[in-house]
């Protein structure tokens, strides 16, 4: 089958991934093997190819967002060839720690990831944890699914950890595949969403979507926030984020790595309770969560398709920011 492989972690320029010939696998006990449909090309997938976060699995197939057919199943799995299922990010546990026991089984220190840990889906094939995989809402494409299983997913906690109060007013920082469908649940949710980025395109965006304001990173927007979510790896963002809150408000930063946050002043960031939430992964009860209230709302999916042939330059133009929404491979 054709899989892609992160060769030689580096910068995306010097291609780290390379197009592989690899057998197609064989289901374990509680696996199952899935024909890819499409599957989402996500930031953290550039995380992986670049080096920013450690080697899992030498050559390791990226992408966790992805959409596809039951080929075959192994044994005790629920599900059986044929079934359409979605795989994510999150794709085992050990199902016995306390975090596990208390419900927050995305900080389980025995977690495993899709695209990390594991093969993923830059492929014709790949493997997933029946256990894992998630039913998906009648009536969506495959292309405008896939991004909904990691930047959807994640976007939703995201907005959670957020703590927006009921008609508040959020600030989001970066809009590309996750924070425009985060957007989309708050505003459909009754919240003003105010969204900060350096492009035109995905300022537009954001005012088509229903945000009532749109600007630079750095600009100040007209009211002060409630809530606030950085989407984009800068740390320089923290700051700013923090700077446009209200009393009270909350910043949750989203995305599994970002760049040193500057030192930030008491006074000026901090104070008047004003607090810092990270996003560590999701539990499947955010992704189940989520694909209701997606199938329910229902909410618009920007996508830019690739062919499974250029996922390298798909990598390529995310890093660049050369597209709005998000990219999706399809074999």
């Amino acid at each position: 089958m054709r899989a892609w492989a992160v060769e030689k972690p580096g910068p995306i320029q010097g291609r780290p991934l390379r197009p592989v010939e690899r057998a197609v696998p064989e289901p374990g006990p509680g696996e199952l093997l899935i024909r890819v449909l499409a599957c989402g090309v996500c930031r953290t997938d550039l995380h992986v190819a670049e080096g920013d976060l450690p080697v899992h699995l030498p050559g390791v197939t990226p992408g966790h967002e992805i959409v596809g057919e039951v080929a075959a199943a192994g044994d005790g799995c629920l599900r059986a060839p044929g079934d359409r299922v979605g795989v994510a990010w999150l794709r085992g546990t050990c199902g016995a720690c306390r975090f596990c026991r208390r419900g927050a089984e995305n900080l389980c220190p025995a977690s495993v990831y899709t695209g990390w840990d594991a093969h993923g889906g830059y492929a014709e094939f790949a493997l997933a944890v029946d256990a894992f995989a998630y039913a998906l809402p009648d009536g969506l494409d495959a292309v405008r699914a896939a991004p909904l299983l990691c930047a959807g997913i994640i976007g939703y906690r995201a907005l959670r950890r957020a703590g927006l109060p009921p008609g508040g007013r959020l600030g989001v920082w970066g809009f590309g595949g996750s924070a425009h469908l985060a957007a989309q649940v708050a505003i459909a949710e009754g919240a003003e969403v105010y969204v900060f980025t350096r492009s035109a395109a995905a300022r537009e965006l954001a005012l088509e979507l229903g945000a009532v304001w749109a600007g630079d990173s750095y600009t100040a927007p007209p009211r002060p926030l409630d809530s606030a979510i950085t989407f984009a790896p800068v740390g320089e963002l923290v700051p700013a984020a923090l700077r446009r809150l209200d009393r009270g408000g909350t910043l949750a930063i989203a995305g599994i790595h970002l760049s040193d946050i500057p030192v930030l002043d008491y006074e000026r960031h901090l104070f008047q309770e004003r607090q810092v939430r990270s996003v560590t992964a999701n539990t499947r009860a955010d992704g189940e969560e989520f694909l209701r209230l997606a199938a329910r709302l229902p909410v618009t999916v920007a996508t830019r398709p690739y062919p499974l042939d250029e996922a390298d330059r798909a990598l390529a133009d995310l890093a660049e920011d050369r597209f709005t929404g998000a990219a999706v491979l399809v074999p």
